[in-house]
C-alpha cells in the first residue's frame, strides 16, 4: 500500500514539473511578443498550410510561435494526465516533440483530428486511451496533410475544413497498426518510428494530390536572426534541468554515468531504467550541447532549429544521451564539411539535430558507426523530403528508417 501511494506521489510530482517546463515556454512568449501580436499570429498560424518547413518565427513572432509551442505541450501533458498514462520516457518524449514541431508546422488546429482518430481506434479496439497516447501525440507529424486540405489547396473553407479533419481522423485510425508493422523495417535502430510511418502514409496522400493536379513547391520561411533574450531563456530553460535533477536525488549523477555506459539499442524508457531525476539532467545535458553546437556554428537560433533542441531533449528521456548522440552529429557534420555545405544554414543544422534519430546505431555498435550513420543520413536526407512533399514533419525520422535498414544489417 505505501508503496502504490509513493508512485503516485511520484508520477504527481513529475506532472507539475512537466506543466512547469510546457507553462515556461508560454511565459517567455508572452514576454517577448506583446499580447495583441500574439493573438494576431496564432490565428495566422493556425490558417496556415503548415508545410515543411514554415518557420512560425518568420509567420507569426517569436512570442506568438513559442506560445502555440508552449500550449500544445501544456495540452499534451494534460492529455496524458487526463488518459492516466504514467509519465514515462515515451510521453516525455512525445510532449517535447509537439513542443518542438508546434514552432514550425504543428498548431492547436490541425493536431485535433489525429489525435481523435488514435482514441477512435483505441475505443474500437475496446483499450485505454493511455497505451496509444504517444503513437497520437507524435502522429501529429502528419499535421500538415490536415491544414493543407483545409487552407492550402483553394478549396471551399467548409468542405476544405471537412476533407481536413476527416483525413487527420483517418490518419489517426491507421498510424497504430502501421506503426507496429513498420518498426520490424529498420529493427528499432531509427528512434523516431512514426516519422518513417508518417512519411510512407504522407507519401501516399502526396502521390494522390499529385494524381488530382494538386502538386505545391516544398515551403521554405525561415527566420533568419537570433534573439539574445530567446538564447539566454533557453540557455537557463536547460540549466535547470540538471539542477533539478540533483535537488530531487543525490544519486543522481551516479546513475547519469551508469546510463552512459549502457548499450543502447533501439526506442529505451531511461525514467524506468534509470530514474526521473537522472533522465532530467541527461536532458538539461543535450539541450546545453545542443543550443551550443547551434550557436558556435553560427546558425540561426530560429523555429526549427529550436524545435530541433526541444526533440533531441524530449528523446534525452527516451533512447538518446550525449554518448550515442554526439558520433552521429560528428558523422552529419564531417559530411557537410566535405561537400562545402555551411553548417550555420537552417537546413544544415537540423540534419544535425535530427540524424541523432539514429544514436541506438552509436549506442550498439559504437561511435565509428554512428560517424558512419551520421554521414549517409547527410547523403539521403535531401532526397526524401519530394515523396511525401513536405506532408510528414518527421523528414529525418523517414529518412533515418531507411538508413537504419541498410546499415543494422
Amino acid at each position: 500500500m505505501n508503496r502504490l501511494k509513493e508512485m503516485e506521489t511520484s508520477e504527481r510530482r513529475k506532472y507539475k514539473l512537466m506543466y512547469l517546463y510546457s507553462g515556461l515556454i508560454v511565459l517567455a512568449g508572452f514576454l517577448l511578443s506583446p499580447f495583441q501580436e500574439v493573438v494576431e499570429g496564432i490565428v495566422r498560424i493556425a490558417m496556415s498550410p503548415a508545410m515543411l518547413v514554415t518557420d512560425y518565427f518568420a509567420l507569426g513572432g517569436v512570442g506568438t510561435a513559442l506560445v502555440n509551442s508552449g500550449v500544445l505541450m501544456l495540452f499534451s501533458v494534460w492529455l496524458g494526465q487526463k488518459s492516466e498514462a504514467p509519465m514515462n520516457g515515451g510521453l516525455i518524449a512525445a510532449v517535447f516533440t509537439v513542443g518542438g514541431f508546434a514552432l514550425f508546422g504543428k498548431n492547436i488546429y490541425n493536431v485535433l483530428s489525429i489525435i481523435l482518430g488514435v482514441f477512435l481506434y483505441s475505443r474500437k479496439k475496446r483499450e485505454k486511451f493511455a497505451p496509444y497516447i504517444t503513437v497520437a501525440l507524435f502522429g501529429t507529424a502528419l499535421a500538415p496533410v490536415v491544414s493543407q486540405l483545409s487552407f492550402g489547396m483553394g478549396l471551399d473553407p467548409l468542405l476544405g475544413l471537412v476533407l481536413g479533419n476527416l483525413a487527420g481522423a483517418a490518419i489517426g485510425l491507421m498510424l497504430p497498426s502501421l506503426a507496429a508493422s513498420f518498426v520490424k523495417f529498420h529493427q528499432g535502430f531509427n528512434l523516431y518510428n512514426i516519422g518513417f510511418t508518417a512519411g510512407m502514409v504522407g507519401m501516399v496522400f502526396m502521390s494522390l494530390f499529385r494524381s488530382a493536379g494538386h502538386n505545391h513547391e516544398i515551403a521554405s520561411t525561415i527566420y533568419l536572426k537570433t534573439s539574445v533574450p530567446l538564447a539566454v531563456f533557453l540557455t537557463l530553460y536547460f540549466v535547470s534541468m540538471p539542477v533539478a535533477g540533483f535537488l530531487t536525488s543525490k544519486n543522481t549523477l551516479r546513475d547519469f554515468w551508469k546510463l552512459l555506459s549502457r548499450r543502447v539499442k533501439g526506442t529505451t524508457d531511461f525514467v524506468e531504467l534509470s530514474g526521473f531525476p537522472s533522465v532530467l539532467f541527461n536532458m538539461g545535458v543535450l539541450g546545453i550541447v545542443s543550443t551550443a553546437i547551434v550557436l558556435i556554428t553560427k546558425a540561426p537560433l530560429n523555429g526549427p532549429l529550436i524545435g530541433g533542441v526541444f526533440t533531441v531533449v524530449g528523446f534525452g528521456a527516451f533512447g538518446k544521451h550525449p554518448k550515442n548522440s554526439l558520433p552521429v552529429m560528428a558523422g552529419v557534420m564531417l559530411g557537410y564539411l566535405l561537400t562545402g555545405v555551411s553548417l550555420s544554414t537552417t537546413g544544415a543544422m537540423l540534419t544535425v539535430l535530427f540524424a541523432t534519430t539514429l544514436a541506438p546505431i552509436a549506442g550498439h555498435f559504437g561511435p565509428l558507426a554512428g560517424v558512419l550513420a551520421g554521414l549517409v543520413h547527410m547523403s539521403l536526407i535531401s532526397n526524401t523530403a519530394y515523396l511525401h512533399g513536405g506532408m510528414n514533419l518527421y523528414n529525418n525520422g523517414f529518412t533515418g528508417g531507411f538508413v537504419a535498414a541498410v546499415l543494422a544489417p
